[in-house]
């Protein structure tokens, strides 16, 4: 559906001025200033049930994140689609090497923290089950997983069990760079549509892989978000890791069965493969999951 169809339901008969905002794959979003007011409207991709997105859910995360100050306030959502009006943050993005910054990590945590600490959320995230979705799904559509998939299943079976039942939390469950905003006071997060209750540390380690972070970067994240570092967190951020990548890897893996953008899916699965089998493959892996279950 294109914006001017949308903008005309929202705000009948009046100027309304937009432009395209960048950093989406899946989803297209478009600033737009109308009476004076700035907004942002995210309008959802074709077939995202499919990735295991449901826009009702995603409005409720996103109106829990913005009553604790993290997310941007829902203005409004258009209806029966479920697309987000949101405000627009006036900020600047985050680059990937400020992320490594002491300060910046400490700024990640609190807000990381508050979105960790607030409300229920309807809808659930598990990265160990999404995987075995997404592999399911493509292969229903025509696609197999590469051959990657069943070593990478296997070590991903063992984190779980290391593990064992984790406290619930809500959590973004996709903390990409490209949705942190640094509005002058706080880190803002933006995209809500993965958000579910789910592990504390899926989000900590996904964020990790996603900007690169060593363990001492780690470290520092840890000691911001809990005030101390325990072995046992350190080593589940590590492992956590290797399960943004493989959510990643196989996100990239179904999106080639049901996507029809001009984008190349089997490259950008095939460099989160790579990603994972370095981080499976790190000689200090064994270590953290036998540190994670104790």
């Amino acid at each position: 559906m294109n914006p001017e169809t949308i903008i005309e339901r929202l705000w009948p008969g009046r100027h309304a001025r937009f432009e395209p905002l960048g950093g989406g794959i899946t989803n297209h979003n478009y600033k737009i200033e109308v009476d004076g007011d700035t907004v942002v409207l995210r309008v959802g991709g074709k077939d995202t049930e499919l990735l295991g997105i449901d826009r009702r859910a995603e409005e409720a995360a996103a109106r829990m994140a913005a009553s604790v100050g993290v997310g941007p306030e829902v203005v409004t959502v258009v209806q029966p689609e479920g697309y987000l009006v949101t405000r627009f943050i006036e900020g600047r993005p985050v680059p990937l090497e400020a992320m490594q910054r002491p300060e910046t990590l400490t700024a990640v945590a609190d807000s990381v923290r508050a979105i960790h600490n607030g409300s229920p959320l309807p809808s659930r995230f598990n990265a160990h089950r999404v995987v075995e979705a997404y592999a399911a799904t493509a292969a229903a559509r025509g696609v197999s997983p590469p051959r990657e998939f069943a070593w990478a299943k296997d070590l991903a079976d063992r984190i779980e069990a290391a593990r064992g039942p984790l406290p619930l939390v809500p959590c973004h469950d996709d903390l990409l760079n490209a949705n942190f905003i640094d509005d002058g006071t706080r880190i803002r997060i933006v995209d809500w549509e993965y958000a579910g209750m789910g592990d504390r540390f899926f989000d900590l380690g996904n964020f990790s892989v996603k900007h690169d972070l060593d363990v001492e970067h780690d470290e520092a994240l840890l000691r911001a978000y809990a005030g101390d570092v325990r072995a046992a967190d350190l080593a589940s951020v590590r492992l956590m890791r290797f399960m943004g990548a493989f959510f990643e890897s196989m996100w990239g893996v179904v999106q080639q069965a049901i996507s029809e953008l001009d984008f190349d899916f089997v490259a950008y699965a095939r460099e989160n493969f790579e990603r994972l089998r370095a981080i499976g493959s790190d000689a200090r892996f064994w270590g953290w999951l036998e540190q994670a279950s104790a």
